[in-house]
């Protein structure tokens, strides 16, 4: 059973489109359950602020609904606050999921380092606690907890 937030986040998805130009792009998937998810970051050079961010996803209703929350936890932060979020983050701000919809959750949390990282290798800059992302969240070991 689906919380009221996520079933309006997935009816109702915020933030849906492409930004032409983005600072940074970030795509992931999971091979086993087929959800990809597209996240485009428009960040200020001088601030470091996400003064945008969109998504686009191919997926089931959980998938949306952790794309649409994703986005709107990371507009308007710095990108090391963009960094504190987290699939729990995105988990909680929807007021759960169910267990067996946690990786699109993971998946989200993903797509924003991917898009980061996209825009690091850009600018040539580092950011404090951002690894290489995988592009595909199955690659994680299956016992691992979120």
């Amino acid at each position: 059973m689906y919380s009221e937030k996520v079933m309006d986040h997935f009816q109702n998805p915020r933030n849906v489109g492409e930004i032409e130009n983005a600072s940074g792009v970030g795509t992931v998937g999971n091979a086993k359950c087929g959800d990809i998810m597209r996240i485009y970051l428009d960040i200020d050079e001088e601030s470091h602020v996400i003064r945008d961010c969109k998504f686009k996803t191919f997926g089931c209703g959980a998938a949306v609904a952790t794309s649409s929350m994703a986005t709107e936890l990371v507009k308007g932060k710095t990108i090391e606050e963009a960094m504190q979020v987290t699939n729990k983050a995105v988990m909680e701000a929807l007021d759960g999921l169910p267990a067996v919809k946690v990786h699109c959750s993971l998946l989200a949390e993903e797509a924003i380092h991917a898009a980061l990282w996209d825009y690091a290798q850009k600018h040539e800059i580092r950011i404090e606690g951002l690894d290489q992302p995988k592009s595909d969240i199955s690659e994680h070991d299956e016992d691992e907890e979120y």
